[in-house]
């Protein structure tokens, strides 16, 4: 549990987190546009464009916003220091203050169970990948000569250049497109013989349209991006509308050549007799609802888009403004401003305060306190807010004397005093290592060390720190008392 804790405490999982709660609403406005642009165009090739064009500017949405919301400067320095900057501190476990639930409090534990979801899902990808290696391999023979040769002479027609394999298996259920770069045609034992030689025909070219559009390789691209996507209700919607106007694609294309789209419906409705719905592992001639298809090309008058999808995504949007609405109020007031004394802090210009945050605390600030101090209008209320911070930490509340706030100071005078170099002492390693941790329980140093001089300090207990003893190494490439901390420490 404290490795969990450790990661959902870093200014990354709120970035992250927060990210994921954006896309919510981020999926709605993109299913509203392509629900509106389904409406008014009945063209299956631009609704499949613009079904596409959604999916991508959601994943594009999603890195913006996770650049924009990802932690800068010195929170970024701090996080992504996990020796250095530990996410519990152990004045931080001091304080009293009720955890209440919002979004601010959910957001930084959304990203393990995003990863987890996705892993789970991509495992079930692989599956499915190794399950179309076995359908290539197992239980498989030559198709008759008659449409092989029916097969060259339909690609040659299509001018498309890499070779098609066609094959009957005892384990496809319907026609199904295996493969990009070798592209293999499974038709079911029996089918080539049962059905009539004009509806193998259609059926031939609807696989060998998937072929001339890249379907393959698409439909694996957009798994992925389901995967990535999959926590998003939206992303749902708009990956079937992708699926379903791809099949419709490949009908206009058969029909086109044909000419004759009572035939091509008839082969449909046959393979809807014999559709088995216990494995879809490759772009197939099934996709889709057949009878839907069958129904658009007998009737292509017929509206195909119902209200339902547009009122479901409508409701999804306003849901997802709740959202917005909720993530732009400030941190809860119990961290701004409670009482404070008058006086209880000297300093009165805005300098000062920024020194406060960017030096003094630099290394103990959680990022919560970090945000609400960013957010204060006036010096009173800063003011109100470092004595509130210090008296958090403070081991004895109300009283005059704070151990904690004294020893912290008397540590970063003893770093600026002994472990400055190119820069203050309270920037170096062994002064963040200081601050931090306090005295080492032992120090090895070997200032005349091979290849370099180096420290050797040993804790004999870090809250956090994974073990009992610690030890860390700080070495001096430079020659010039500079110590950087050693890559390898830690343990």
């Amino acid at each position: 549990m404290s490795h969990l804790q450790s990661l959902v405490g870093t200014a990354w999982a709120e970035a992250v987190g927060w990210t994921l709660l954006h896309s919510l609403w981020q999926g709605a406005v993109a299913a509203v546009v392509l629900t509106m642009l389904m409406l008014v165009s009945k063209s299956s090739r631009v609704r499949y464009t613009a079904g596409c064009l959604a999916m991508l500017g959601l994943l594009c949405a999603f890195g913006i916003t996770l650049l924009r919301l990802a932690p800068h400067g010195s929170q970024q320095r701090m996080k992504l220091d996990p020796i250095l900057a530990p996410a519990w501190k152990e004045a931080v476990a001091t304080k009293t203050e009720m955890w209440t639930p919002s979004l601010a409090a959910l957001a930084p534990w959304l990203p393990p169970f995003w990863i987890g979801g996705m892993m789970i899902f991509y495992l079930r990808f692989a599956a499915g990948i190794f399950s179309l290696s076995r359908l290539r391999k197992r239980g498989v023979c030559s198709a008759p000569a008659i449409w092989q040769r029916k097969l060259a002479a339909l690609q040659t027609q299509l001018r498309l250049a890499p070779p098609v394999v066609l094959l009957e298996s005892s384990l496809a259920d319907v026609p199904m497109l295996i493969g990009h770069f070798k592209p293999l045609i499974l038709m079911p034992v029996g089918l080539l013989a049962g059905l009539p030689a004009a509806q193998i025909e259609a059926i031939l070219l609807h696989e060998l349209a998937h072929i001339r559009r890249h379907d393959y390789l698409l439909n694996a691209v957009q798994n992925m991006l389901d995967g990535f996507l999959f926590y998003n209700p939206a992303v749902w919607w708009i990956s079937h509308v992708i699926r379903s106007e791809r099949e419709k694609c490949c009908d206009d294309f058969v029909v086109a050549i044909s000419g004759n789209a009572q035939e091509y419906a008839r082969a449909l409705t046959a393979l809807e007799e014999i559709r088995w719905s216990g494995r879809e592992p490759a772009v197939a001639a099934k996709g889709g609802s057949l009878m839907k298809r069958v129904r658009r090309l007998l009737y292509p008058s017929t509206p195909s888009v119902a209200w339902t999808p547009v009122l479901a995504t409508c409701a999804l949007f306003l849901a997802a403004a709740v959202t917005v609405g909720a993530w732009q109020n400030e941190p809860p007031r119990s961290k701004v401003m409670k009482s404070c004394p008058p006086g209880s802090y000297s300093a009165t210009d805005s300098g000062a305060f920024q020194h406060w945050l960017n030096q003094d605390v630099f290394y103990i600030i959680d990022d919560a306190e970090r945000e609400a101090f960013q957010k204060l209008k006036n010096n009173d209320e800063r003011a109100c807010f470092i004595y509130e911070f210090w008296e958090r930490r403070n081991p004895n509340p109300g009283s005059s004397k704070n151990k904690f706030k004294e020893e912290h100071y008397r540590r970063i005078e003893y770093a600026n005093k002994h472990f400055a170099a190119s820069v203050p002492g309270w920037q170096t390693d062994r002064g963040h290592m200081y601050i931090v941790y306090g005295p080492p329980d032992e120090i090895d140093s070997h200032t005349d060390g091979k290849p370099h001089p180096y420290q050797t300090w040993g804790y004999r207990h870090i809250e956090g720190g994974g073990g009992d003893l610690s030890f860390f190494m700080f070495v001096d490439r430079t020659g010039h008392g500079d110590y950087h901390l050693a890559p390898s420490s830690g343990h």
